[in-house]
């Protein structure tokens, strides 16, 4: 046994030990699936980086709109609107993170786009090395640091055509197409461990698309809990600017204990949804109200603006006649 093992040995230390590489930056370049999906991708990113402009160009001109117009607002209604925008900001945000994060929509699709591609490539180096007895196959395209390397090792080209030839064997319709492609040199169909490592990688990207799922639901989570915050802000200061306004006209509030009374009559047999509705579209109501007050407001300032240069206006005309009818 130990010379049969030594005289392998001899024999593997004469014949030198194979080696070939391959690009698969080249490779990936000569594929015209992976070219026309990269395409596609490309179309895909361009239209969500012209969403987010626009959306954060909406955002721009309400912050310049809500600037313009601060000095007819009242505080509570600057800082209503201007929380409102950034509620708009941190959702546009959110968006930009989910398309373009690093678990975002263009890595995973990255990586959906390239992994049947490098199973392929996989399996033709497989393939190759094993019918040929190469000892070690590398990637000049990797962290491997090739100083240099003769073009006669070079398995890209051989690579590309195996991968062709699958693609061909795959799309051939007629029995004599796919009898010229049995006997060409082929690609083999992965193996289990190409399969192993198929599953494992989707498992992989399952357990990712789960995580930022809860990240997502988190984020909403989270932005419904600042917008009820908001709500309630707003809800307080309208109960305080009803409250302050029955006082100056001299009405009577009515106490709560007294008001709780009267209610219950009005929400008898209504549903929790009824009720919920009718708060709703009060609400709406109190803002549609808030925001004709404040129109009115707008256009009382900017009559007696008008007003007021038309009398500017007369006065100067008025002035200016003075010297013409006493040199008359």
């Amino acid at each position: 046994m130990a010379m049969i093992g030594l005289m392998g040995f001899v024999s593997s230390a004469q014949r030198g030990v194979r080696i070939g590489y391959i690009d698969t930056e080249y490779i990936l370049q000569n594929v015209p699936e992976y070219q026309e999906a990269t395409s596609q991708l490309e179309a895909k990113v361009q239209q969500w980086k012209k969403d987010i402009d626009v959306r954060l160009g909406e955002i721009d001109a309400k912050k310049k709109q809500l600037n313009s117009e601060s000095v007819l607002l009242t505080k509570e209604l600057y800082d209503e609107r201007l929380e409102d925008i950034k509620i708009e900001e941190a959702e546009i945000l959110d968006y930009q993170q989910k398309r373009f994060g690093p678990n975002g929509d263009l890595m995973i699709q990255k990586k959906q786009l390239i992994q049947p591609i490098q199973d392929q490539i996989f399996a033709a180096v497989q393939d190759m090395a094993k019918s040929r007895n190469y000892d070690f196959v590398f990637d000049k395209s990797a962290d491997v640091v090739m100083l240099y390397s003769a073009e006669r090792f070079d398995m890209s080209d051989e690579v590309i055509r195996a991968i062709s030839r699958t693609a061909k064997r795959t799309q051939a319709q007629s029995k004599a197409e796919r009898k010229a492609l049995e006997d060409e040199e082929v690609v083999p169909v992965i193996n289990e461990e190409l399969e192993a490592r198929q599953k494992a990688a989707d498992e992989k990207q399952a357990a990712k698309a789960k995580e930022i799922e809860d990240r997502k639901a988190l984020q909403l989570a989270k932005r419904d809990s600042l917008k009820a915050a908001a709500e309630a802000r707003r809800q307080k200061i309208l109960d305080d600017r009803a409250k302050a306004k029955a006082e100056r006209e001299g009405r009577t509030i009515i106490p709560d204990s007294t008001a709780a009374n009267q209610e219950i009559p009005r929400d008898a047999g209504k549903t929790a949804s009824e009720i919920e509705a009718d708060k709703k579209q009060q609400k709406l109501n109190d803002r549609e109200a808030r925001q004709k007050e404040l129109e009115e407001r707008r256009q009382k300032i900017l009559a007696d603006r008008e007003k007021a240069k038309k009398e500017r206006e007369e006065q100067k005309k008025k002035t200016d006649s003075v010297p013409n009818n006493n040199n008359n």
